[in-house]
């Protein structure tokens, strides 16, 4: 069977990218990374990217102008690379609704916290303001919500004494970094969809991907 081509977009480093892209390259992982696209050209997860050999596309937000530019550069990216499937990996970009719209169910991101807690930035500050024991992340089908879009996985690590938000995004990072390729590799395998706004999951593909621990 085919794999699945990947388009991922990135605003920064691209550590996430960078897990991504190394699941691609194990034996049976069911999807390929065809592009990395960035809204900066100074991102250094392209130059990451390009070290693996992947495609790069480098668009500039500010020259193009404005969110409907900078989406339609996007969408015309993903298709001329053959995307059937994109990830979004440290993309600090608002999407516009109808390029959503076009890749809705397709489209995924990864977010630093328990969702539908802590949205948008600052999330382990905030994490540890309020007080709570754990906190994580979330691996989201795109909505034009921010944040907002019906959650696939999460993964857990508790809040230790004396914790900083540093400390905390670091055992953070670690899962995000265990649990976004494996959720992509089970959406590119088509075991699961969304579905009137909810995940859907087929077989044992929930069990698969259950909530990952620290310990």
């Amino acid at each position: 069977m085919a794999r699945k081509r990947v388009g991922i977009l990135i605003s920064g480093r691209g550590s996430n990218m960078a897990s991504l892209i190394a699941r691609s390259a194990q034996p049976g992982c069911a999807y390929e990374v065809a592009c990395v696209i960035s809204n900066r050209p100074d991102a250094k997860g392209l130059q990451t990217a390009a070290s693996h050999g992947i495609a790069t596309v480098a668009l500039d937000h500010k020259a193009l102008g404005s969110r409907e530019a900078l989406d339609a550069a996007i969408h015309e990216a993903l298709l001329a690379h053959g995307c059937e499937l994109v990830a979004c990996a440290g993309f600090m970009r608002i999407m516009t609704g109808e390029f959503i719209g076009k890749w809705e169910g397709r489209m995924v991101n990864i977010h630093p916290s328990l969702l539908p807690l802590f949205k948008g930035v600052d999330t382990h500050e905030r994490a540890l303001e309020a007080g709570v024991r754990v906190h994580g992340c979330s691996v989201h089908f795109v909505s034009e919500e921010l944040d907002g879009g019906a959650i696939i996985a999460q993964g857990v690590v508790k809040v230790e004494p004396g914790d900083d938000a540093q400390a905390l995004a670091e055992r953070v990072l670690t899962v995000e970094h265990q649990l976004y390729p494996a959720v992509l590799d089970v959406l590119a395998q088509g075991r699961i969809s969304m579905r009137d706004g909810r995940t859907v999951y087929a077989d044992d593909a929930a069990a698969q991907l259950s909530i990952l621990q620290d310990g």
